[in-house]
């Protein structure tokens, strides 16, 4: 699965293939692109109202194909068949997991009960509860935060050596196996030790690239969020392992199971190293500056929206308009584009396709390698 989204694309995108890698640009101490940052503001102001209907439709729709998915590559006795199904689980259940994103940038009033909806179908069965996350991105969107090794979702990748970028892709096919011990081991003996339960929290309790960062404990209703979250986390865990054991759950299924979180895991890894251009050295950064370390693919085609679904094609423009909800980035975008002349910074973080930025960061690594 990673070899087929991690391939050329540009054929299938039906784009022009992407130029050779551009020259690194030093981020450091860029000023702000006034016209920019003003234009954003100005234009964007009716998109910042999240649409209910659009909500929970979509991520609804998603999860129901995606678990109907993995019931056919469970239950299907033809092996083509089973490996469609779970290819369509792959997909259908990434984008529901994506809704994550938006979790932690929502206001929950705008969107009653959305949070508990999306624990209680896709949170708890993949083990992926929205507490790792809230808490934790929003420090990637701090201004002192972003790039620095305070950020716990950001390494500067494109600085480091070239075998960072399979080690980054391989450790996501271990994703399940480590949810699993998280949740049906480590959360229980936490319970007796404070100590070991001081390191759970720091350590193993966020959705995060950054080995240096550790979290700090929960205070307010995220506490009472995570209490819940991972009470139900781990008695699924335990549950499911329990009934692996005891034959309830067949092998079979249960391998299935743990390859489709795990294929889950790996497109999302695949997208994250195409996310940013990773080239910031540890500085704080100018609004400008972070924006354009980070990636907008709006060409139009197919793939990016299986790859990076739910507005992630525009992580760029969400990094300088967070608060606008997924479904009115493509306008936002749109207007924009259209305002703003093309020496605009705007214009500079869009890419024509992933295969582009993957070439970008593998020779950017290799010159590192040429360095040392």
């Amino acid at each position: 699965m990673t070899k087929s989204v991690a391939l050329d694309l540009s054929a299938a995108e039906g784009v022009t293939p992407a130029p050779a890698p551009a020259a690194r640009v030093r981020l450091s101490g860029m000023p702000d692109d006034r016209a920019m940052l003003r234009a954003a503001a100005e234009l964007t102001r009716d998109l910042h109202t999240p649409k209910p209907l659009i909500y929970w439709s979509d991520f609804i729709a998603s999860a129901l194909v995606g678990y109907a998915g993995l019931a056919v590559a469970i239950l299907a006795p033809a092996p083509l068949v089973a490996v469609l199904g779970a290819i369509v689980a792959i997909l259908a259940l990434y984008r529901a997991g994506l809704f994550i994103h938006e979790l932690t940038h929502v206001k929950h009033a705008q969107l009653p009960f959305f949070r508990f909806g999306w624990n209680a179908l896709v949170g708890v069965p993949l083990l992926l509860p929205s507490f790792m996350y809230e808490g934790v991105h929003s420090l990637h969107h701090a201004r002192t935060r972003y790039g620095t090794d305070q950020d716990p979702e950001y390494l500067p990748l494109a600085l480091m050596k070239p075998w960072t970028l399979p080690v980054f892709l391989i450790v996501s096919v271990l994703a399940p196996i480590a949810l699993l011990v998280r949740f049906a081991v480590l959360s229980p003996l936490s319970l007796l030790s404070p100590k070991l339960r001081t390191i759970v929290v720091a350590r193993y309790s966020g959705l995060q690239i950054n080995p240096k960062f550790e979290r700090r404990a929960p205070e307010g209703e995220l506490k009472t969020q995570w209490f819940w979250q991972e009470l139900a986390c781990s008695l699924f865990a335990i549950g499911l392992l329990a009934a692996v054991f005891t034959g309830v759950v067949p092998l079979r299924a249960f391998a299935i199971y743990l390859g489709v979180v795990a294929g889950v895991a790996v497109i999302n890894q695949v997208r994250t190293l195409v996310a940013h251009l990773w080239e910031n050295e540890g500085e704080p950064l100018t609004v400008t500056a972070q924006y354009l370390d980070s990636v907008n693919v709006p060409t139009p085609g197919f793939l990016p929206y299986l790859w990076a679904p739910v507005g992630l094609r525009y992580h760029a423009l969400h990094h300088l308009l967070p608060g606008v909800p997924y479904h009115s980035l493509s306008e936002a975008h749109r207007r924009l584009a259209g305002a703003l002349e093309e020496s605009s910074a705007y214009h500079k973080a869009n890419y024509p396709t992933l295969s582009g930025l993957v070439r970008r960061l593998a020779a950017n690594t290799m010159k590192v390698r040429s360095a040392g």
